[in-house]
Formats: structure tokens, sequence, C-alpha cells
């Protein structure tokens, strides 16, 4: 089987599930209604990000839509009949990742608009520019989409959902905020904190809001080339 139809036969999985379409809900509305709470109370130092402080919750429906795709084909022996329908494991892998990415930034685009004009309109008169903010809205489809594409890999290695959501929930929930209380810079250049440099007014780190972003793509390039390598070295 071709690329084309592989892709078509992955996209064809993640919209009849509704766990999977139920994560992607709740991007949205995780995303929007925590940073509308948030800009209720807001901090004029960094309106920005007040604007856009739900998708520290918005990124943890985004791993869980990641990994439930990935997970998936782990149970029930689901992924060797994928296989024998597309043996070239590579081929794939790129069409899972890419059925993976495409509603992912779809879903991460419009969250970070509509988060956007709910935060601009709840701050009203201290909102940021639109110039930060279309910078921000991007910048929030982007990151949301990278932390998919990280679970996505990472759920590959371990083969578990639970086990790989048993990883990064407590670490975006928990390990990060402690890391960066306690490291200073180091903790910039984790995948979480990294990405949302986009989504502050201003920045006193190494990392640009694009910079920051790259570095996040290059922790989920990281993890998909570890899905790859353990899908190719490993029996299903």
């Amino acid at each position: 089987m071709s690329f084309a139809p592989a892709l078509h036969a992955e996209w064809i999985k993640i919209r009849t599930l509704r766990s999977l379409l139920g994560a992607l809900a709740a991007i949205l509305v995780a995303t929007a209604a925590f940073s509308a709470l948030a800009a209720t109370d807001a901090d004029d130092s960094d309106p920005l990000f007040s604007v856009f402080f739900g998708i520290n919750f918005g990124q943890v429906a985004a791993i869980a839509f990641g990994t439930t795709a990935v997970a998936s084909e782990f149970r029930g022996g689901a992924l060797r009949l994928t296989l024998s329908a597309v043996p070239d494991r590579g081929r794939w892998f790129a069409a899972k990742a890419t059925a993976i990415a495409l509603p992912a930034l779809a879903v991460g685009l419009l969250t970070g608009f509509v988060t956007l004009l709910v935060g601009r309109s709840v701050l009203g008169a201290s909102a940021p520019g639109w110039s930060a903010g279309l910078r921000g809205a991007v910048g929030c489809g982007v990151h949301l989409t990278l932390m998919a594409l990280f679970a996505a890999g990472l759920a590959t290695v371990l083969r578990s959902g639970m086990a790989t959501l048993s990883v990064l929930i407590p670490f975006l929930l928990i390990v990060s905020f402690v890391v960066g209380d306690l490291s200073g810079g180091v903790a910039d250049f984790l995948p979480d904190r990294a990405g949302q440099v986009a989504l502050h007014s201003g920045w006193d780190g190494t990392l640009g809001p694009w910079s920051g972003l790259a570095v996040t793509a290059l922790w989920a390039a990281a993890a998909l080339l570890a899905g790859a390598w353990s899908l190719r070295r490993r029996d299903v």
C-alpha cells in the first residue's frame, strides 16, 4: 500500500474513534476555558500569557490525543492487522504521524484564535495587540501539535497508553514546574516550556518565540525517531 491510502486509512481510524474526537474537542475547551478564567485575574506585566494560560491544560489533552492514537494499535493485535496491509513499517508510521499532526494542527490553530478572541474580550483595554496576539495564536497551534507528536513517539516506544500518560502528565503538571524553579535557564529547554515562549509578551532567556518552538520540535522529532526505531527493531 502506498502512502496516500495508508494515510487515508489512519485518518478513518482517528475520525471514527470517539476517544480521539473527544481529546481533540478537549484541546479547544480546556485551553479556551482556563484562559478565560485566567484573564479575569490577568497579570498586567504579561497580558499575552494571561490570554493563553489555558494551554497548560490544553496540552494535556493534546498528549492524550497523540498517545491514544498510537496506543490503540498495540491493543488486541491491531498492529499486526495494520502491518499486514502496510508491510513497510516506516511508511505506516509516517502515515500515522501525519494523521495525528494534521487534525492536531487544525484544532490547535482554531484553539489559538478562539482563545485569543475570548481573552481579548475579557481583558478589554489591557489586551495584547493584534501582532503579538496573532503570534501567540499561531504559536499555540504549533505547540499543541508538537506535544501531540511528542506523545505519539513516546507511546510507540513504550507501547502503552497508560505508561505514556503516567510519564507525561506528572511531568507536565509537576516536574516541569519544580525543575523550572530549581534550575533556572535549563528548564527553558524542556519541551513544554520551550514552546510556550511564543505565548509571552517578552522573554529574558536564551530562547525566543520561534527558537523555543524549534526546541520543542526537536523533542518531538527525537521521540518520533525513537518510535520509528523501536517499531522496526521489535516484534509486533
